[in-house]
Parts: C-alpha cells; sequence; structure tokens
C-alpha cells in the first residue's frame, strides 16, 4: 500500500545517526555543493601542484618574456619570461597552506581562550579587554603593523593573521560557551562531581562547535584574502617565491601590455575566495538550528 511504502522509506532515514542526516542536508544545500566544487579545483590544484606543474615557477627565462596565453604556455609568461601556469599553481599551494595554518592556530588557541573565558566568569573580564583591544584595530592594518615589525616571511606572515583573528574566534565560542554552560545536562554533570576539565570537554565544547566550524570556514577565506593583500604591499612571502599577491604586484605595471599577469591570479584568488564564503554560508544554513526551523 502506499502508506506502508512511504514508513518504509522512512525508517532508514530516521535510523541514521546525526552525523550522517547533517552530511545528507550539507550535500542536498546547492550553495554548500557550489563552494566545495569551487574549492575542490583550487585545493585539487595545490596538492597536484609538482604534477600539474613541473616547470619551476623562479626559472627565468628572458626570451619568451610576455607571451599570452595558448597552447605552450597555458597562462603565459610575465614580464621575466617565467611560466604564469606554475607561479598560480605554486601560488594555490602557498595560500591553501598558509590559510590552513592560520586556520589552525585559531582553532587551538581561539578556542583555547573563548572556553576559558565563557566558563570562568573571573576570567571573562580580562581576557574579553584584551580582545576588544585587538579588535579595535582594522584586521587589515593591524596586520600591516604586526608584519612590519615582524619582518616579511611566510612564518611571519602566518603568526600576523592567526593574532589578527584569534579574538573574532575567541568571541564567537565565548558566547557558545557561556550559553551551554548553562545547560541542564551542564549542571547535571557537575552535581554528580564532574571536574571543570572534564566538563569542558565532554559536554561544553563538543556542543559548542558548530559556531566555530562556520567560522573558521569563513576565516580561511579572510586568510588567503589577507594574505594575498600582504604579499602585494611587498609584506608576503619574499620573492621570488610566488603568492598571488606578489605575482599581481609584479603585473600592475604590465596591465596594458601583458594583462594576464594580473588578471589570471586575481580570477584564482576570487574563485577560492567565493568558495569558501559559499561553504561557509552553506554550513550556517545546515549546522544553525534557528535557520534550520525557518526553512
Amino acid at each position: 500500500m502506499p502508506g506502508e511504502a512511504a514508513v518504509l522509506d522512512a525508517a532508514p532515514v530516521r535510523g541514521r545517526s546525526p552525523a550522517a542526516e547533517t552530511l545528507g542536508r550539507l550535500l542536498h544545500h546547492r550553495l554548500f555543493v557550489s563552494g566545495l566544487v569551487l574549492f575542490g579545483v583550487i585545493l585539487a590544484a595545490a596538492v597536484l601542484a609538482p604534477v600539474i606543474a613541473p616547470a619551476d615557477p623562479t626559472r627565468i627565462a628572458m626570451r619568451q618574456k610576455f607571451l599570452p596565453p595558448g597552447a605552450g604556455h597555458l597562462f603565459g609568461t610575465d614580464n621575466l619570461g617565467r611560466s604564469l601556469w606554475s607561479r598560480v599553481i605554486w601560488g594555490a599551494q602557498l595560500s591553501v597552506l598558509m590559510g590552513l595554518a592560520v586556520v589552525g592556530l585559531n582553532a587551538v588557541f581561539g578556542t583555547a581562550v573563548g572556553a576559558l573565558a565563557g566558563y570562568y566568569r573571573r576570567l571573562d573580564n580580562v581576557l574579553m579587554r584584551i580582545n576588544d583591544a585587538l579588535m579595535a584595530f582594522p584586521a587589515i592594518l593591524l596586520a600591516i603593523g604586526i608584519t612590519a615589525v615582524l619582518g616579511p616571511s611566510t612564518g611571519d606572515v602566518i603568526l600576523a593573521l592567526a593574532i589578527v583573528y584569534i579574538p573574532r574566534t575567541a568571541r564567537i565560542v565565548r558566547s557558545s560557551v557561556i550559553v551551554v554552560r548553562e545547560m541542564e545536562y551542564v549542571q547535571a554533570a557537575r552535581a554528580c562531581g564532574a571536574g571543570d576539565w572534564r566538563i569542558l570537554r565532554r559536554h561544553i565544547l563538543p556542543n559548542s562547535m558548530a559556531p566555530l566550524i562556520v567560522q573558521l570556514s569563513f576565516l580561511f577565506a579572510y586568510a588567503v584574502l589577507t594574505e594575498a593583500t600582504l604579499s602585494f604591499l611587498g609584506l608576503g612571502a619574499v620573492p621570488p617565491t610566488p603568492t598571488w599577491g606578489n605575482i599581481m604586484a609584479e603585473g600592475r605595471q604590465y596591465m596594458v601590455e601583458a594583462p594576464w599577469i594580473i588578471a589570471i591570479p586575481g580570477v584564482a584568488l576570487m574563485v577560492t575566495v567565493l568558495g569558501l564564503n559559499m561553504l561557509g554560508d552553506g554550513l550556517r544554513d545546515v549546522l544553525d538550528p534557528r535557520l534550520r526551523v525557518q526553512q
């Protein structure tokens, strides 16, 4: 009968784990899937850089400078005859690695600061005032200032970006922890004699992960964009190491005779940031229970 068939079809769905249900909703969310495809292309290029771009991105060949995109050079060559294909692909690898490093540092230290501030009220005022002091500066200006002091290098840029964005991650985690710590199951665990570390590790942090995951996806995009900005200003990785920012900085002098030098890495940067933002929007739509109810 039709009614029985509907019941049978619904039974496996009800029996799925929460993780499987969340994954299913993500894979049926068009914005998330579109972002996953866009960022997946960039990620695949970064991972496969030694295979798909074997040419040395720093090799100078003055006789081949300003060659337009074509069969011999897919993305053309720059003012020093270097393969723009290799430089953009290897620049993608550096951008992804730096974004992952910044996200990892924020996941560890931002979560730690936010959890301590949200759980221990005596620490809240001190930690949040430090956060407020750092957040008073625009992110890009603070990153420029820190990088100028530390010096232009890949490691220093990662450290500067982590310092800039940790306060923002800490605030997200703190807000979640303040809500979760008042839940009945946390009060019950405390009444049963569970210690603070056990309560944080077993009850509070696992139930505060959804907004953190969404924040980190957006943070990845911010880190990639800010790194490109710093490199464009000469405060990123030291040339001839290829990054999208310094490729565009070199290409701005030749926008008329060789517009592809600045246009191609710009498009790669746009696709990466767009894909990560779409991923973040999709994660927010699926993981935020308030938006789920509205849908």
